[in-house]
Formats: structure tokens, sequence, C-alpha cells
């Protein structure tokens, strides 16, 4: 999804602390930044394995092209739907079947965290195809490419803690594929919010954003703690459409969830 937006889903943390490590926008000086971000990593709270995942991150190029070459949405409506979804028909027929195929998951979803599941497969839908393409890139080469690089440092540099901290804890392999950007899982969390929103979703006692149900609830999750309102409209205008753009903050994007959700709803 990502290679399409101009404003990715970068939802930022609480107010960042100030970062004593550098910048740098080519690879010459990454080496010598992750000694100094181990650093602050080890005062932030993390433990040996995510220290030694970050000393063998590398410099990943193919996040530096992805982040200077994003197009921007220019599309209308219809045309990002036909691009993403092919049409709203065939979507919302797809759609229909995964949700058949556990009724009673998305119902509990929805009874918990009040997102019908035409909200929460639609994301699912659109960020990664349902699981078939969550991304190329390892996300710790991916997250602290772009917790190096000057464009945005202060951004990503929580989330490059936060993704240090879920190798700690099991959560992620220091190796495990994602987005550009260190998006990761079924629905495309930045680590940060990854820790912050995820949830136990299918009764394992871990969470997993590489699995689909601890991935789907963590979206409810998201979705609730910014706000969600069970049993009320999405359209746009209303007050859950305002709170999609917490998920994504491209317009076209929001009135794509919301129209595809309303046909699977409907």
């Amino acid at each position: 999804m990502r290679r399409f937006l101009t404003a990715l889903c970068l939802t930022a943390l609480t107010a960042a602390p100030a970062y004593a490590a550098g910048c740098g926008n080519t690879s010459k000086g990454f080496n010598a930044w992750k000694a100094e971000f181990a650093a602050e990593a080890k005062a932030a709270g993390v433990k040996q394995r995510g220290i030694d995942a970050l000393m063998a991150a590398k410099y990943s190029q193919k996040t530096i092209n992805a982040d200077r070459n994003q197009k921007g949405v220019k599309y209308s409506l219809d045309r990002f739907i036909k691009i993403r979804l092919g049409s709203l028909s065939s979507f919302a027929g797809g759609a229909k079947k995964r949700i058949a195929k556990n009724p009673a998951f998305y119902a509990n979803l929805e009874k918990r965290y009040g997102v019908p599941a035409g909200i929460i497969v639609s994301i699912h839908g659109m960020e990664t195809g349902y699981g078939r393409t969550m991304g190329s890139e390892p996300v710790i080469n991916s997250i602290t490419t772009v917790a190096y690089d000057c464009r945005r440092p202060q951004l990503f540099r929580p989330h490059a803690i936060a993704a240090l901290k879920m190798v700690d804890r099991g959560m992620l392999s220091p190796k495990q594929r994602g987005a550009y950007h260190g998006e990761l899982g079924h629905t495309q969390f930045l680590p940060g919010n990854a820790m912050k929103y995820g949830v136990d979703g299918n009764g394992d006692g871990r969470v997993d954003f590489y699995n689909q149900w601890d991935a789907l609830a963590s979206t409810a999750n998201f979705l609730r703690q910014k706000g969600w309102k069970k049993g009320q409209p999405y359209g746009q205008g209303t007050h859950n459409f305002r709170v999609l753009n917490e998920w994504n903050a491209a317009t076209v994007y929001q009135q794509a969830i919301a129209a595809a959700a309303a046909k699977i709803d409907g």
C-alpha cells in the first residue's frame, strides 16, 4: 500500500526524547551511528538480543529509494479502487467469503472492540492482500535506516527502539521481513504502534503480527483506542470516518476502506 501514498501511516508516538546519535544521508556513517544509537537503546531498556539485532542491521538502500520516490496519491476514488481492489463488488465478495470461514472471530472482535468485520477485513485486504504481500525488506534494516537518515529521524527513532524491544521479547525475529519503512505483519503496523496496541487474538499467550488473528485483533484495538464508536456509521463526514485518519492519512484510502466495508457489511 505504501508505494501509492504520500502520507504513510506513520502515527507518531507520544513526545519522543531528544536523541544524541547523529544522522546521515548515505550508508557511510551507518555503522558508527549504530554504536551511538546502541547506547540510547540500552538506556531506553533494550536488552542484549535487541542490541545484537541493531549491531547486525544493514543499511537499506531500497528503503531510502522508496522514501525518496513517494509519488503521492493523485488518483480519483474510482481509479484508486480499480488499482487496489479491482472493483468494490469483487473485493467485497472475496471479503465476505473470508469472514464466513471464521464468523465467530469477527463477531467477537466487534463485540469487544466495536469495529465491524467489514472495516477489519478491508484494511487487511488493502494493506497486504490478506497477508500475501507483507514486505520484502528486513524490518530491523528498514527501521534503523530511516531512524539514521536525516530526513525524519525523530519520527522513526522511537519506532526503532520499539522494534528492538520486540526482538527482545520474541515478538519479532531479527530477520523478519516487512515494508520499506519498517511496517510489519498482516496489517502493517509500525513497531511503536505494534508495541502499544498489540493484543493476543488467537489466545496462545503471545502477540505475533505475522499471525493474522493477532494482527486483526490489534487493528481493532488500535481503532478503538483512537476513538472508534461502536454501532456508529463510518461513512465520510462521520466521527468513525475521521478515526480512519489515524490509521492512514490519505483521504482516498479512507474513502476506499469505508466504501468497501459498506459493501461487505451491507
